[in-house]
């Protein structure tokens, strides 16, 4: 009878706690791809700093915004960026039991921004469909093979988004014929309004580069403040779809106006300014990860050369051997 009481008790727990949304958070890092293999020396950093998630991204690269060939997996490419050097660094990654999101990439040359990739005419609309989607089924094909929890359909595409829907809707039927778990698109901070096929996804991904203050230094109260703007916004469209929030890249830079701008990615932002990047970084988790309509994110960015990565003297991204890494191990532990 004891025995059955006990029973009984946890069942109604573990009840109560799925009632509270006490989902676990996808606390992730964005894994950035290199030239060579990976092992378990490169993996421990992401453990030490509470992460439980990895997007691996392999790429695929465009010569201009209106070519339509998508060249992918070519022995031209870095190991990291192409199929079998995803799949090599998701087997040392699961050694530790971090999940994974495979997030495929296009880089346009010159770095030019993916939301305007667009084509002249039907003819090569066409010809850049049958390209994309050689590209991203063959990276369905590989979250399948290994299992990984979600797999982002796209990243930042908001003009081929818009200009051909009808082709968006047939290519999230196919690919869910070859992977079977969770869906996301990474969705630029200014576009996710406008993505036309959340309900057929399983988390409304966003790039989460909001703007949040124009001060030099903003303070982290600076930066909560300006996340009122944003939060109800994001809430919302959580409750019109009835699907979780998820940043699929989140970040700021260790520079001057980190909050004013923070998707400049080059460098003439250079002045380092390392309580910038702390104060923004800390508002984002105070703002999102206690709500339960909020499945978590993925750092922007983390190198797998962690010695040699980031420092008091780097104004980028990367929150390696920087004072923001502390920030990012205490709330990744307090809300794993």
């Amino acid at each position: 009878m004891r025995i059955f009481k006990c029973l009984i008790i946890g069942v109604l727990l573990i009840a109560l706690s799925a009632c509270n949304g006490q989902v676990e958070k996808i606390n992730g890092v964005s894994f950035v791809a290199s030239g060579g293999s990976i092992d378990q020396t490169n993996v421990q950093p992401v453990v030490n700093v509470n992460a439980n998630y990895a997007a691996i991204m392999p790429f695929g690269f465009m010569r201009s915004l209106d070519h339509t060939e998508i060249i992918h997996n070519t022995e031209r490419q870095w190991f990291g960026e192409t199929r079998a050097g995803a799949k090599q660094y998701i087997d040392e990654l699961r050694k530790k039991q971090i999940k994974i999101m495979v997030k495929p990439q296009i880089w346009v040359r010159r770095g030019e921004f993916t939301g305007l990739i667009e084509m002249t005419d039907e003819t090569n609309w066409k010809l850049l469909e049958k390209s994309y989607s050689s590209f991203i089924i063959e990276y369905a094909e590989l979250a399948e093979e290994v299992n990984a929890e979600i797999l982002c359909i796209g990243t930042e595409l908001e003009n081929f988004v818009k200009n051909r829907p009808e082709y968006w809707n047939t290519l999230i039927t196919e690919i869910k014929t070859i992977y079977k778990g969770k869906l996301t698109y990474a969705a630029n901070w200014d576009e996710y309004k406008r993505t036309p096929f959340w309900d057929q996804l399983d988390y409304i991904g966003v790039d989460a580069y909001f703007p949040v203050s124009d001060k030099q230094t903003p303070t982290f109260e600076d930066c909560m403040k300006g996340w009122e703007t944003h939060k109800p916004v994001i809430k919302d469209m959580s409750v019109k779809y009835e699907k979780p929030i998820l940043f699929t890249e989140y970040g700021y830079r260790s520079v001057d106006y980190s909050g004013k701008k923070p998707w400049v990615s080059d460098r003439s932002m250079n002045k380092v300014n390392l309580d910038a990047q702390v104060n923004t970084t800390k508002a984002l988790y105070e703002t999102f990860w206690k709500e339960d309509w909020f499945a978590g994110g993925f750092i922007w960015k983390w190198f797998n050369n962690y010695e040699k990565s980031g420092g008091v003297d780097n104004p980028m991204f990367t929150p390696q051997n920087k004072p923001v890494e502390a920030v990012i191990k205490s709330y990744y532990k307090s809300k794993k």
